[in-house]
């Protein structure tokens, strides 16, 4: 059989290493080795049983056809309320498009605005499915700094400012933000605004996490009158309702965009499962105890954490004001970061990210998923630390 010839574009679509490095740890564990899981960027309670009775009784209730590529109506207009309640702004529900997850919305998003040559500002560490998507566009990214600041990781503004040209056609902003945990400021939010309030650039802004925080509540960019119609917000359910697997997601942008992205669903998957839909208003509608429930737990976590971190030989970490990540400055080790994530794992057991992983900025930097159990992390730190000062001695 000949080879496939595959096509350009495909090559520079890119995967997330918090899979390769799973697969890794899982195939230690086989071999019996007790690795510690703080890589994967999942929330380790279970759906509640409330939203998995609200998917069986639609099952049961026949909900089990095609609908509508924007989403249920009664699904729309309850995310419409929930999700302006949630930032203090009004949303309609034809400004809702319901998404299976919500990565499609980051394609859509790009798809649908970013021509070959256009170039769109990514936070740099970020997610990185944003740089994948762009250059699969054709687009052109350009990576701006996510820097410490005040016990925080935030986007650095001077160099966003230098970063917009005339060929900007988008920015993706993301707080809480994955990596760091970082929150952007209020203050920044506004400067950010009134950097791009009268230009023709796309605001994709990837608000995921925006559920999991630990003080001031983060602002959405939606917040801002004078930029709405420049705005896509990408909210889900993964992470505020432990339901990963279920793969629901929203975005609220306008309307006008929503008719593009109505054409990008119906040419890729047709329709969101209707009673997963269901199942997701019943989250929002009664999960909230739920959901406070598990914040407060992952805010012990990180206080274990940031806490033991600080007492690893080498460590440094800003305090997480949002999400479940932790961004580790490891410079002062004296190892590479991606050479330490490697070592910790084969030799501690200790299953981490290197934070070069998520862009440029990210070396000398490891990201720890506090998504496991405060027995774990504790285990987690003695390990890391015996590695440390056993590495030292070496020396």
């Amino acid at each position: 059989m000949r080879d496939v010839q595959f096509s350009e574009r495909v090559e520079f679509l890119n995967t997330e290493s918090a899979f390769a490095v799973l697969e890794k740890a899982n195939r230690l564990e086989a071999q019996g080795m007790e690795v510690i899981h703080l890589e994967i960027g999942e929330p380790d309670f279970n759906t509640t049983d409330i939203v998995k009775e609200a998917a069986i009784r639609a099952l049961n209730d026949g909900y089990t056809r095609y609908c509508s590529p924007t989403g249920l109506p009664e699904v729309r207009e309850y995310i419409a309320l929930h999700a302006g309640l949630r930032r203090g702004v009004r949303f309609s529900p034809e400004e809702v498009i319901v998404t299976p997850g919500a990565k499609p919305l980051l394609f859509f998003a790009v798809q649908a605005c970013v021509n070959p040559g256009d170039e769109v500002i990514i936070p740099d560490p970020g997610f990185p499915i944003y740089e994948s998507v762009v250059r699969y566009s054709r687009g052109v990214p350009k990576l701006v700094p996510i820097i410490e600041k005040d016990d925080n990781f935030t986007i650095d503004l001077d160099l966003l400012e230098r970063a917009i040209t005339p060929k900007t056609k988008a920015i993706i902003l993301n707080s809480p933000h994955n990596p760091t945990g970082g929150i952007i400021p209020r203050q920044d939010m506004a400067a950010i605004v009134s950097m791009l309030k009268d230009k023709n650039i796309l605001v994709i802004s990837d608000e995921i996490y925006s559920d999991i925080y630990y003080g001031e509540q983060p602002v959405s960019i939606a917040a801002f009158p004078e930029i709405r119609d420049q705005a896509v917000i990408i909210d889900g359910f993964s992470k505020s309702y432990a339901m990963t697997g279920w793969r629901l997601g929203y975005g609220i942008m306008p309307e006008r965009l929503v008719e593009k992205f109505n054409k990008l669903a119906v040419n890729i998957y047709s329709c969101t499962p209707p009673f997963v839909q269901l199942a997701g208003i019943q989250a929002l509608k009664e999960g909230q105890s739920s959901l406070e429930k598990m914040v407060g737990e992952f805010r012990e976590r990180r206080d274990i954490l940031i806490e033991g971190l600080r007492n690893v030989p080498g460590f440094s970490c800003p305090t997480p004001r949002g999400a479940f990540y932790a961004f580790a400055n490891v410079k002062a080790t004296g190892y590479d970061s991606r050479v330490l994530a490697d070592r910790l794992l084969e030799e501690a057991g200790v299953a981490v990210l290197d934070g070069a992983a998520f862009g440029e900025a990210g070396k000398g930097y490891l990201r720890f998923s506090y998504a496991n159990s405060q027995e774990n992390i504790y285990k987690a730190i003695e390990k890391m630390q015996r590695f440390l000062m056993k590495s030292r001695n070496a020396v």
